[in-house]
């Protein structure tokens, strides 16, 4: 197993992740809120993700577990096209950008693996999906300046591309005031398959 936990439980979520140059696209229109608001807790871009279904913390054994089933899922899944578009906000501290695209296919993927997940016995918070990739989190003691980053990506659209891979996320580092670092336990390539 790839976990190197020094605890029995690991957070777990199933994402997906842009390409790199998408990434890069968005990190350079970025690049005025980076200046403007350094003090912002800004998530790495190799974390950069969009979560189809979080799963909290379980037992490092769920992931095995889920391996088998999300593999079989990803080849019968076909890729799917989106791209990062725009940016908003959650409760004025949290800034996002959103997805455009195949979103029809991306609520069947999600719904897909969440119906995979509870199979697999596992329970979680089932929250209705709202696609974003979240970008960074206003300090609790300090201006809100969310909302004026957001406001800063509104016309920013990314190119189109296609998903490659559904991962496997895990996260027990970083946990408590420093950044969350997130690290695949395993991803699988899309398959040509119908949904």
């Amino acid at each position: 197993m790839k976990e190197k936990s020094q605890t029995s439980t690991v957070r777990i979520f199933v994402a997906l992740a842009p390409p790199d140059d998408a990434k890069q696209e968005l990190e350079q229109a970025l690049r005025p809120a980076y200046e403007a608001y350094p003090r912002m807790r800004w998530n790495r871009i190799e974390d950069w993700h969009i979560t189809l279904a979080f799963l909290g913390e379980l037992p490092v054994a769920a992931a095995t577990l889920l391996r088998p089933p999300l593999a079989e899922l990803a080849a019968a899944h076909r890729p799917l096209r989106l791209a990062l578009r725009g940016g908003g906000h959650f409760d004025e501290r949290v800034l996002w950008t959103g997805i455009d695209g195949d979103l029809e296919g991306l609520h069947l993927l999600s719904d897909a693996v969440r119906a995979l997940v509870k199979e697999c016995g596992i329970p979680f918070e089932g929250r209705p999906l709202r696609p974003h990739l979240t970008l960074a989190r206003s300090r609790r003691n300090e201006p809100l300046h969310a909302v004026e980053a957001a406001a800063g990506l509104t016309s920013f659209t990314g190119r189109p591309w296609p998903t490659r891979r559904l991962h496997l996320v895990g996260s027990n580092i970083g946990r408590g005031p420093g950044p969350i670092h997130y690290r695949d336990i395993e991803a699988w390539d899309f398959g040509g398959g119908a949904d």
